[in-house]
């Protein structure tokens, strides 16, 4: 009784200021769903296509690759509900990691998604908007860049002044986004001609089995962000199992809208047209409206991108939090400021690394292709390594209730973890040198480590920086 005030207590945000507060549950369920739709319907779904379709062999089998994308990210999202629902938490994967497997690799995670993860991500996005708003108002030699540091510090003041600012704004643009991919569906099905059966003869019966993994690679990107809802487990409102069932209604919808967009640019330019598309959104406009169907997918492209980015600022800098309320290093992220129910500093510091990766892109002159590189391999190796901590809870606590259980385990679990491996070595064997700077940063973590280790151990008994505030449960005890 005495624990369950005490966690009581703890939810309950000071008058003012920030102080030691914590997350309060004031999302909307629908406030969920938008999160979730806005950051996986994003801007890849105007760049990937082609890419995917130079990866297979018919305008078929680029759609089968697209509905395994949907189911795969199905399976991976029954894994995360059972895990959200169970234990709703702030830190997320970092919470699951920490209570399955112990510190070392929830440190690891927790350094990744502070220097890789989301910050390479909302990098990227950032760069797709700079390269469409440098079509329209050009800045200079560095424009990209530059809207990109633009959107990068924009988002993070809005969500810096509070959780109500960011949802509002996030809604909106949701809203905005599933608006103007449902245009382009009525536009390829309805409006623009359809393209001339392809005249060039096969080369070959069947693509190299590489590229099937390459394009799975890009469509897992294209899906890539459902699992972001777990940082906001702890701060939504009603019964843990509606999360769950939010979380999997979205994923079908996005499934369902990914397929009718790729229906649409298969009837406008075809499989061939496809591929050899660099702009796949903007050729077909441009067939079906001419001029002004461009400048009208330039400014859905940019909605798109801000979109994802808003929802990934916002629900990125709650890792860094929880891992701050655990960490001696990094004990400065955990404070949570209860006027504004957010993270303040964990976003700034989130804000700050992501415009260094800006600047990273801007001297590479590459900055879609760099961050890309940079965040997949570290991407699905922790995808990996929380599929394998629900295998590992359901033994080490096969007693806790779990207000949703994944169905047909454990072979679902198990085939989100083959899923992932088989991601992490396409990612691998595609981005090279990418993928070796993002892992080499990881490696960094490693020592950071051992300073954290070495630091707890020097910290006096008692202090509240020594306390783990996630520690590594016991089996529970057996009643008598």
């Amino acid at each position: 009784m005495r624990e369950q005030q005490a966690v009581a207590s703890s939810r309950r945000p000071p008058a003012s200021g920030e102080g030691p507060a914590a997350p309060s549950p004031s999302l909307r369920i629908v406030d969920t769903v938008a999160l979730t739709v806005g950051i996986v319907l994003g801007a890849g779904i105007f760049k990937a296509p082609s890419l995917v379709a130079a990866q297979t062999g018919s305008g078929g089998s680029m759609l089968l690759a697209w509905l395994l994308g949907g189911v795969a990210s199905l399976v991976g999202a029954l894994c995360y509900a059972e895990l959200a629902s169970t234990w709703p938490h702030a830190g997320g994967e970092y919470h699951y990691l920490h209570r399955a497997l112990g510190r070392g690799p929830a440190f690891l995670f927790a350094w990744a998604r502070l220097t890789v993860i989301p910050t390479g991500s909302i990098a990227l996005l950032a760069f797709v908007f700079g390269d469409y708003a440098s079509q329209l108002v050009p800045l200079g030699p560095y424009s990209s860049a530059v809207y990109a540091a633009a959107v990068v510090v924009g988002l993070t003041a809005v969500n810096v002044a509070g959780l109500r600012q960011g949802t509002r704004t996030q809604n909106l643009l949701t809203g905005l986004e599933v608006l103007g991919v449902v245009a382009l569906c009525i536009a390829g099905l309805l409006l623009a001609p359809a393209a001339p059966a392809a005249a060039v003869p096969v080369t070959a019966a069947t693509p190299p089995a590489t590229s099937w993994g390459l394009a799975m690679v890009f469509v897992l990107l294209t899906y890539g962000g459902w699992n972001e809802v777990a940082y906001l487990s702890a701060e939504v409102r009603g019964s843990r199992r509606s999360l769950a069932w939010a979380l999997l209604a979205s994923l079908g919808f996005v499934t369902a809208l990914y397929l009718l967009v790729n229906v649409a640019y298969l009837r406008g330019l075809g499989h061939a047209g496809m591929e050899g598309s660099e702009a796949v959104a903007a050729d077909l406009m441009a067939r079906a409206l001419g001029t002004g169907g461009v400048l009208a997918i330039s400014v859905l492209i940019a909605i798109s991108v801000l979109t994802s980015a808003n929802a990934t600022v916002l629900t990125g800098a709650r890792t860094d939090y929880a891992f701050g309320r655990d960490s001696v290093l990094f004990n400065g992220l955990g404070k949570w400021h209860a006027r504004a129910n957010t993270p303040t500093r964990a976003l700034l510091v989130q804000g700050a690394i992501t415009l260094a990766l800006v600047g990273l892109g801007a001297v590479t002159r590459q900055g879609f292709q760099t961050m890309v590189e940079y965040t997949a391999p570290v991407f699905w190796l922790f995808f990996l390594l929380t599929g394998v901590s629900l295998l590992v809870l359901r033994v080490r606590e096969p007693d806790t209730p779990r207000p949703f259980r994944v169905p047909l385990y454990p072979l679902t679990p198990l085939v989100f973890v083959g899923l992932c491996a088989y991601v992490l070595y396409s990612s691998i064997a595609y981005t090279g040198p990418g993928a070796l700077a993002g892992l080499a940063v990881l490696g960094t973590g490693g020592v950071l480590l051992a300073v954290e280790v070495a630091r707890t151990r020097r910290t006096p008994r008692g202090s509240p920086r020594r306390v783990r505030h996630y520690p590594r449960l016991q089996r529970p005890k057996e009643v008598t």
